[in-house]
């Protein structure tokens, strides 16, 4: 016999929307398919092959991210008499997908699951480019702050407005991570 008991993540009650959300970004896959998908729109078959995929494997995926509400569907397009659908990543909203809650609890699972893409990514580095490696915990003032934040906000934006399919001629697979936010503890020091 099976005991159905509440759903609780790190001591919170989650809905089961609350849950679907935070699973979606929370898998490694998925997070190489939000990218992928930010470039252009792309069918599971597609998405399959550029990741190395079964179909099956990618469309179940695609499901999970599209109804979490983190990628769309962008049209369809007929190949051998059948029609394929395709999805795309709306990078334009930029993180405000209404459907998901982000709470702290959110943010390490979604730092976990980032961190092993990384090492993935450091893996498939090529090496002798040019590159930025950068990391710190420390002090500034606010208008530093609001400074760098402005400045990685536009790199940002720069990367994921520009992104193209894979492999279009003339561009460069590249990998550009930020995650900058204020610290809670030593906030009262002299």
């Amino acid at each position: 016999m099976r005991h159905y008991l509440p759903n609780i993540y790190w001591g919170v009650m989650m809905t089961d929307e609350d849950l679907k959300g935070l699973r979606a970004m929370a898998h490694p896959v998925r997070l190489r398919m939000v990218s992928l998908l930010t470039g252009s729109a792309m069918s599971a078959a597609e998405v399959a092959r550029e990741l190395g995929l079964t179909h099956a494997n990618a469309s179940y995926h695609l499901r999970i991210l599209l109804d979490s509400g983190e990628i769309v569907e962008a049209g369809e397009e007929r190949i051998r008499g059948g029609v394929a659908k395709k999805y795309r990543y709306p990078h334009e909203l930029r993180g405000h997908n209404p459907r998901r809650r982000t709470s702290a609890e959110d943010h390490v699972l979604y730092a976990r699951t980032l961190g092993r893409e990384l090492e993935r990514r450091v893996q498939e580095r090529k090496a002798r480019t040019k590159s930025l490696s950068s990391d710190l915990e420390g002090w500034v003032t606010p208008e530093v702050w609001e400074r760098a934040l402005d400045l990685l906000t536009e790199a940002s934006h720069l990367l994921h407005d520009h992104n193209q399919p894979p492999r279009t001629p003339g561009t460069l697979h590249v990998s550009a991570s930020s995650w900058a936010f204020q610290m809670t503890r030593g906030e009262d020091a002299s």
